[in-house]
C-alpha cells in the first residue's frame, strides 16, 4: 500500500492553480493545520466530523458539508475511518471575491441534488483540467453552492491558543455532565472568578456562560446523531436537569428541537 504523506497531498492540491482537485478516500488520515490556494468542499459519508480553524471549532453532522475558503488554516477530524470522505478543491474565479459565500467558512446542509453531484465526481481523481467534461461539471457545482447553501449551521465553538485558558476548555469539554459554574471552575484551577471572566472575554470575545452553553449544545448534537440515547439522557449528560430547558436552549441555538434534529 502506498504510504500516505499529508505534505505531498497538500502540495498536489495547489500544484496546478487552474485545476479542480478531486479526492475520495476511505481511510483515516491526520493532517496538521494547513491551508490551500483553492476553496474546499468536504462531505463525510455517515457519522460526524469536526472542522478546526485557528479560532473556531465547527461541528459537521451527517448530510452536511464544510466549506473552507482559500487561505484559511484548518484541519478536520472524523470518527469513522471506514466512511468515505469526499473532497473537491475548487479553482479560483475572478468574481469569487464578490460572492460572500466563497469567503466564509461554514457548515451547510447537503440536499439531494448536491449529494448526487458530489457522488458523480468519483468518475475523476486528482487534477481535473480546464476544457474537460469533468471541469465543466465541477464548475457547475461551484456555481450553484451560493444559491443552495443559504442556511449555514448556526453554531460553532471559539477556541484559543492561550496557555492559561486551554486546560480550562479541556476540563469543561471532558466534564460536561457536571454542574459546571464559574465558581467551580475557578476553584478547580485556582483562578479568581474575575480573572476567569476576563480571560474568556479577552481571548475569545465570549462569556464563560456563553461558551459553556455552546459546548453543551455541540456535545448534544453529537449524541443525537451518533447514539441511541433518549433526549432526557442527553439533557442529563450535557449538564441539564430539565429536559424542557435543554430543548429550549437547543432550539434557540440550532433552530430545531432536539427530536427534529435527531430525525434529520
Amino acid at each position: 500500500m502506498e504510504e500516505f504523506k499529508p505534505k505531498l497531498i497538500i502540495e498536489q492540491v495547489d500544484r496546478i492553480p487552474e485545476s479542480a482537485y478531486i479526492w475520495h478516500w476511505k481511510t483515516e488520515h491526520h493532517f496538521p493545520f494547513h491551508k490551500h490556494n483553492k476553496g474546499q468542499l468536504t462531505y463525510v459519508e455517515g457519522g460526524v466530523a469536526f472542522l478546526y480553524t485557528r479560532d473556531k471549532t465547527y461541528f459537521l453532522p451527517a448530510r452536511h458539508y464544510m466549506w473552507v475558503p482559500a487561505g484559511v488554516e484548518h484541519y478536520f477530524a472524523h470518527r469513522y475511518p471506514a466512511n468515505f470522505v469526499r473532497t473537491i478543491y475548487f479553482f479560483k474565479d475572478e468574481d469569487d471575491e464578490q460572492v460572500p459565500f466563497y469567503r466564509q467558512t461554514g457548515i451547510y446542509p447537503v440536499n439531494n441534488l448536491l449529494l448526487e453531484m458530489i457522488l458523480y465526481t468519483t468518475k475523476w481523481d486528482k487534477d481535473v483540467l480546464p476544457g474537460s467534461n469533468g471541469y465543466r461539471f465541477v464548475k457547475a457545482i461551484k456555481n450553484i453552492l451560493p444559491d443552495i447553501s443559504t442556511s449555514p449551521l448556526p453554531i460553532n465553538l471559539p477556541t484559543t491558543d492561550n496557555k492559561r485558558l486551554q486546560p480550562v476548555l479541556r476540563y469543561i469539554n471532558e466534564n460536561m455532565a457536571e454542574p459546571l459554574t464559574l465558581e467551580t471552575i475557578s476553584t478547580e484551577f485556582n483562578i479568581s472568578e474575575r480573572t476567569l471572566t476576563r480571560l474568556f472575554r479577552s481571548t475569545m470575545d465570549i462569556s464563560f456562560f456563553q461558551y459553556l452553553k455552546l459546548a453543551r449544545m455541540i456535545k448534544a448534537m453529537g449524541y443525537l446523531l451518533e447514539t441511541e440515547k433518549t433526549i432526557s439522557e442527553i439533557a442529563w449528560d450535557t449538564g441539564y436537569n430539565s429536559v424542557s430547558a435543554f430543548s429550549n436552549t437547543f432550539f434557540k441555538l440550532v433552530g430545531k428541537r432536539p427530536s427534529d434534529f435527531q430525525l434529520k
